[in-house]
């Protein structure tokens, strides 16, 4: 892989996973998830991926005009480059899923690599109050759920969005999404380098062993050679274990309160900022330097900030 002289932090400001009960942290309006972003920009994220949320409910909302009440203020106060989610909330159609990243024409989206079991009813068992009536069975219906990723669907999403100039997080949950995004390179329909997400700890994808990193990392070098770019991220307790593995193997991390609501044992994170934070000060005490996101922009070869839709 290519081994830069700095590591690129991404910071995953909300997702579509974890639901308003889970954490009174989690960013929800729009002026919260712009706000927490900024912070995350500021902490040192050099990429901010991002989810919508009906701002009432909490509930996943992936529609372009949702984006649109915060993207522009967060490119209006950072430099740091925006990601926009193709993977939407669990069960939305692939339609719905694209929408805003064909609409804003990003410098990234994310591109999920594969279909598979995204199973995160477990959390359910383990709570009894809710905030919302949606989010205990929003939660408990991934038991019999598909995260539909075909390989039409794959290539629909790179020839409209890589029409548009965007390029992708590939976001990898096992290893056979590592082949599959292969495949694609191999027909040209995406070029290097790839920025490869690989995910560790979601139940249906590869386990959180630190063997599998490596596995996933060998399996990258044989595919991809010097024509890719590392990073990782560990969902829940997993976190912060994993991206500094990945930083010490010389790739580059990721941290959010999508992936963790956790900022050590038993502590909830007040922010996205204080993920980021710690995780820089555990790359600088390995004396690994931060990615500005200009130098993001050249190891990703993006098309610029000003050449978006926002």
């Amino acid at each position: 892989m290519k081994h830069a002289d700095k590591v690129i932090i991404t910071c995953a400001i909300t997702g579509g996973v974890h639901t308003p009960s889970m954490s009174p942290y989690l960013p929800i309006t729009p002026a919260q998830i712009a706000a927490e972003s900024l912070a995350a920009a500021e902490a040192g994220a050099a990429v901010i991926h991002l989810h919508a949320r009906d701002p009432e409910t909490g509930q996943p909302d992936q529609t372009p005009e949702r984006f649109l009440e915060f993207v522009p203020q967060i490119k209006r106060g950072t430099d740091a480059i925006i990601n926009i989610t193709t993977g939407g909330g669990l069960g939305m159609s692939y339609e719905q899923r694209l929408a805003p990243a064909l609409r804003l024409a990003p410098e990234i989206a994310s591109m999920n690599m594969g279909s598979f079991n995204f199973n995160i009813s477990g959390i359910a068992e383990k709570r009894t109050e809710w905030r919302f009536p949606w989010e205990k069975p929003y939660l408990e219906r991934t038991r019999d759920l598909i995260l539909s990723n075909t390989f039409a669907q794959i290539e629909r999403g790179m020839r409209e969005l890589g029409a548009l100039g965007t390029r992708f997080e590939f976001e990898c949950y096992d290893v056979g999404q590592l082949y599959n995004l292969a495949h694609f390179a191999d027909r040209g329909l995406v070029k290097p380098p790839f920025l490869v997400q690989c995910i560790f700890g979601i139940v249906g994808g590869i386990g959180p062993h630190h063997e599998n990193l490596l596995h996933m990392r060998a399996i990258c070098d044989r595919l991809f050679g010097n024509d890719y770019l590392l990073s990782v991220l560990g969902a829940g307790r997993h976190q912060m274990p994993f991206v500094t593995l990945s930083a010490i193997l010389g790739g580059n991390v990721r941290v959010g309160l999508e992936d963790s609501l956790y900022a050590g044992r038993g502590k909830l994170a007040v922010s996205n900022a204080e993920q980021v934070t710690k995780i820089r000060r555990i790359l600088e005490e390995l004396s690994l330097e931060i990615a500005t996101p200009a130098e993001a922009r050249a190891m990703l070869q993006t098309k610029g900030r000003d050449n978006v839709n926002f």
